[in-house]
């Protein structure tokens, strides 16, 4: 029996795997070794993983934060003192997107959630990753950029003014509470992010399908461009921005001539397949 888990910085789903039997996911909040510790995480755990099980032959978690050896080994140790399992394996959540989205085939593997992140895979490993950089910095396309951007049009009157009267009546919120919240408060990128659905909401307004339009042109330009061997091979995508935008992901790689592949709203389900085949091929 082994643990599957796929955690962005939102939130975190497991699956059980018994044999070939896949079990209902769970779900806890995200799990981020660069904003939470190895105490933090443990509590998280305890509080949050509701399954009666807690031994298995081996758990594979696949995290965003987790690409560093120093990091991971943060959640290695939580996990280790809250489950009984010798065998832990703590991999990126690109690499999880990418077994999940590519199997064992060769194409460029992207995540579009709260954060954005891309690469190319050969069907094995990860030959090349354009830094995401985080949402400061970088995540274009990402749910906490679109956030930050559908915010910071509306604090500076650059929408119209019907959508900024309807945002702050539907949240009860104010520009105080916003400021508080972006720079005094934890995980501002889940508060960024949050805004998504209003977003979806409104995206037959022209002027909030040009917002998401140009993030996500921005992702394709800033990352996807910048490999060399983009035009050749399919690009597929998991994360609930790319799933939920999906006419407007597709106007853009049309327009880039790039090849839009499969578009999942969560990688867990491909992860478990591939690691139902693996068992297989292992066996």
């Amino acid at each position: 029996m082994i643990l599957i888990a796929d955690s962005g910085s939102s939130k975190t789903e497991w699956v059980i795997i018994d044999s070939t039997k896949v079990n209902e996911p769970l779900t806890t909040s995200g799990i981020n070794p660069f904003y939470q510790n190895t105490d933090t995480i443990s509590t998280l755990l305890n509080q949050e993983f509701k399954s009666p099980a807690k031994a298995f032959d081996a758990i594979y978690f696949y995290g965003a934060g987790c690409a560093i050896e120093e990091k991971s080994e943060i959640v290695k140790s939580a996990l280790a003192e809250f489950f009984s399992c010798a065998a832990i394996f703590i991999e990126s959540d690109l690499l999880g997107a990418a077994r999940s989205l590519c199997q064992h085939s060769e194409g460029f593997a992207c995540i579009l959630g709260t954060g954005s992140n891309s690469c190319h895979y050969d069907g094995s490993v990860i030959t090349n990753n354009i830094s995401p950089l985080g949402y400061i910095l970088g995540d274009e396309g990402s749910g906490a950029a679109l956030g930050k951007q559908l915010i910071s049009d509306i604090l500076k009157f650059q929408l119209p003014e019907e959508i900024g009267l309807y945002f702050f009546n539907k949240y009860a919120t104010n520009r105080a509470e916003i400021l508080e919240k972006v720079y005094r408060q934890p995980f501002p990128n889940r508060y960024l992010a949050g805004y998504a659905p209003f977003l979806l909401e409104h995206i037959q307004n022209p002027a909030i399908e040009k917002l998401v339009l140009t993030g996500l042109k921005s992702f394709v330009t800033r990352n996807l461009l910048t490999y060399k061997e983009i035009n050749h091979l399919p690009i597929h995508f998991t994360g609930s921005i790319a799933y939920y935008f999906k006419p407007q992901l597709e106007k853009i790689l049309e327009e880039e001539g790039l090849i839009l592949g499969q578009v999942s709203h969560k990688p867990i389900s491909g992860l478990a397949q591939f690691h139902i085949d693996q068992s297989f091929l292992n066996s």
